[in-house]
């Protein structure tokens, strides 16, 4: 098949992640999947999904908001494209009207996908009526929670909304354990247990939550780090926070790392604490590809896919006190975090690859067609 993977960002977000996996997962199995990107994003977005294995890249205007002229454009653009393409799969508001208009002039429309990345209701208005009623052939959601929103908006039919969730990329993100280098780096006593926190810095992931629960773990208890890697603009009031709580030696900020894949298997243990739902939750899937011990916010995606106990430690979001309380029983219980450990990588590379969730949308993409 020809797949044409439309996505407007600006910058490098889950939804361009989303849409480079699947060019890269879809090649990898034979197909032909070309990501259409936003004119001047060569930084930020197409140089990072040329790094993820995407090998057809092409830009179009994809400008926000109503820009009449750019838009028509591009809907002329794509129109041209749809002619050789077998499915057109968009990914926000704004690629998602453009190839809507870009089929409606067509005698033979090609299957229009979008994913809905964000949790957020849709309205149901006449135009959204007319976009994913009639314009749209399948909705897919990164999330079961996002796909219950989008049903009860009544703007499909129920059986053309699939969730999805997953998306890590299996081949790199591996189970093993190598933490030399860091603790060499940071200058880590041997005896502590590293824990890791992959994550932006914004308010709703939880940075905050961490270093409380971080100051509740007991004082004579199993020697611990704390890693943060990541930016975003409350990395400030959390380096504050730390100092604070007078943890500043127990506590690195690695900023952007690149090899996060080599990060992961430093930590012994890998905390996904948001306080509500953030969508495709990309950090949660490679920490389980990795093989880590984790514990996890009973928010979003992580609710559904795993199980208390078996797959990771799960603790109601926003909850400091059940935060560290999960913590102090991986730092006493080493057997444990192995044991959770192997079995969210067999969750995560039995279902929650990019791998899979590919192979779930080509069915998906050959049931439209078929149709």
């Amino acid at each position: 098949m020809k797949i044409l993977q439309v996505v407007s960002c600006r910058g490098w977000s889950s939804d361009a992640y989303w849409a480079a996996r699947m060019c890269s997962e879809l090649d990898r199995t034979g197909h032909e999947a070309t990501l259409i990107c936003r004119k001047g994003s060569e930084e930020r977005v197409i140089s990072r999904a040329r790094a993820e294995g995407v090998k057809r890249i092409e830009t179009l205007s994809l400008r926000s908001g109503l820009k009449p002229w750019a838009d028509l454009h591009d809907i002329r653009n794509l129109r041209a494209r749809l002619e050789s393409a077998d499915i057109v799969h968009v990914h926000r508001g704004k690629e998602h009207w453009l190839a809507a208009l870009a089929n409606r002039f067509r005698m033979r429309p090609t299957p229009l996908v979008r994913t809905r990345h964000i949790v957020q209701p849709l309205r149901p208005h006449a135009l959204n009526r007319w976009l994913y009623g009639h314009a749209t052939d399948l909705l897919i959601t990164v999330s079961e929670a996002i796909a219950r929103q989008c049903r009860a908006a009544g703007l499909a039919p129920a059986h053309r909304v699939v969730a999805m969730p997953g998306g890590a990329d299996g081949e790199r993100f591996q189970p093993a354990s190598d933490s030399t280098a860091l603790r060499r780096r940071l200058r880590i006593d041997e005896r502590a247990t590293v824990i890791g926190v992959l994550s932006g810095f914004r308010v709703m992931k939880g940075h905050g939550l961490v270093v409380e629960a971080a100051t509740r773990l007991p004082a004579g208890g199993r020697p611990f780090h704390l890693v943060f890697a990541g930016q975003g603009p409350f990395e400030a009031a959390i380096r504050q926070a730390v100092e604070k709580a007078g943890l500043s030696e127990r506590v690195s900020f690695l900023g952007f790392v690149d090899d996060t894949a080599g990060l992961l298997a430093a930590f012994d243990i890998a905390l996904y604490p948001p306080l509500e739902s953030d969508g495709m939750s990309r950090a949660l899937f490679e920490y389980l590809a990795a093989g880590r011990a984790v514990v996890a916010s009973r928010v979003g995606v992580a609710a559904e896919v795993l199980t208390d106990g078996r797959d990771a430690l799960l603790v109601p979001g926003g909850d400091a006190p059940e935060l560290a309380a999960a913590i102090a029983r991986l730092l006493d219980r080493p057997m444990l975090r192995a044991e959770l450990g192997q079995a969210a990588a067999r969750l995560a590379h039995g279902r929650l690859t990019g791998a899979r969730v590919a192979e779930r949308l080509v069915d998906h993409y050959r049931g439209l067609l078929a149709g």
